[in-house]
């Protein structure tokens, strides 16, 4: 790799992957989730504009201490072709000092990532001690982030549920202890679910859901992914308040009418200022819309692997 001190560092998809390192991210993400609660960050609502078929989405955000970035994401519904999903696009990320353009990396690798990284982190914070059954609801790419970071985890027996039983089957092939089974009976077996679809309606019911469970929803772009009465049964929790007091695609479908007082920030939770998990009996719900901090974090750690180790090219831009 030439060095970039004169050009931006340009990575492919493949590149972007290998540099962000889980751990690094996790941590990265952390501090973005808190410095977004103490109102730290800045970073606009999501805007977006539809062709009819899909919609282009722009993320520019900036996290002190982590950096500048910004994401142009192409949402179009169904896989593409070459083993996408339906999420692509481009990170930008820049000198926050001298608004110099330092990279441009894969937005799929990026988003998927930062959000199975959000989900872990919100798991961490909320969940049951000792809770170990772990259900992941879903087979595409972001279902396929969040497996590669619950499956190294000491003490997790994974479950995948999904509709296709096949590919349920085929996802953790390989992963030693994991299985796979139906929606429903993944759900009910399991301490913690992450619901990682694109489902335009509810995957999930309040009923499957065991007494003490924690939820993570990180899906539903284009539609809700669990039930009301799960919404009403659950303490919530975002990583904005715009989750709950914009329209989609900026805020969440389920959250549409959702008082903005019984939404916490999980921010305020990691960082010790607002309670969590009450009693082991709580439902807990993290609801992620995706924030354009998120995307930093992942950013400046992609960035920074990537110039250790060499990945990328030097462009004149």
């Amino acid at each position: 790799m030439t060095d970039p001190a004169g050009g931006v560092l340009v990575l492919d998809r493949a590149q972007t992957r290998a540099a962000a390192r889980p751990e690094a991210v996790l941590e990265a993400v952390r501090a973005a989730l808190v410095a977004v609660a103490a109102g730290e960050v800045s970073a606009p609502p999501r805007v977006a504009a539809r062709s009819g078929r899909g919609l282009l989405g722009a993320m520019p955000g900036h996290v002190p201490g982590l950096g500048l970035s910004a994401k142009l994401v192409a949402v179009f519904p169904g896989a593409a072709p070459g083993g996408h999903g339906s999420h692509r696009g481009i990170v930008a990320h820049f000198d926050p000092g001298t608004g110099r353009p330092l990279a441009i990396m894969d937005a799929e690798a990026v988003t998927a990532v930062r959000t199975a990284a959000a989900a872990t982190v919100a798991m961490r914070a909320l969940a049951r001690p000792g809770a170990s059954r772990i259900a992941v609801i879903g087979t595409g790419t972001q279902a396929r982030a969040q497996i590669e970071l619950l499956a190294p985890l000491d003490g997790v027996d994974l479950v995948v549920g999904a509709r296709d039983l096949g590919k349920a089957e085929r996802l953790v092939a390989g992963l030693p202890g994991a299985s796979a089974a139906g929606i429903e009976a993944a759900v009910r077996s399991a301490d913690a679910v992450f619901c990682c679809t694109s489902s335009r309606e509810p995957v999930l019911r309040r009923s499957w859901l065991r007494d003490g469970a924690h939820l993570s929803s990180v899906g539903g772009s284009d539609g809700p992914e669990f039930d009301a009465g799960t919404l009403g049964a659950a303490s919530l929790f975002v990583e904005w308040p715009g989750a709950v007091t914009e329209p989609p695609p900026a805020g969440a479908w389920e959250l549409q009418g959702t008082d903005p007082a019984a939404a916490r920030l999980i921010g305020d939770v990691l960082a010790g200022r607002r309670p969590g998990r009450r009693s082991d009996a709580e439902l807990t719900l993290f609801k992620s819309t995706g924030h354009a901090a998120l995307d930093v974090a992942a950013a400046s750690v992609v960035y920074c692997t990537a110039r250790e180790r060499g990945l990328g090219i030097a462009v004149d831009l």
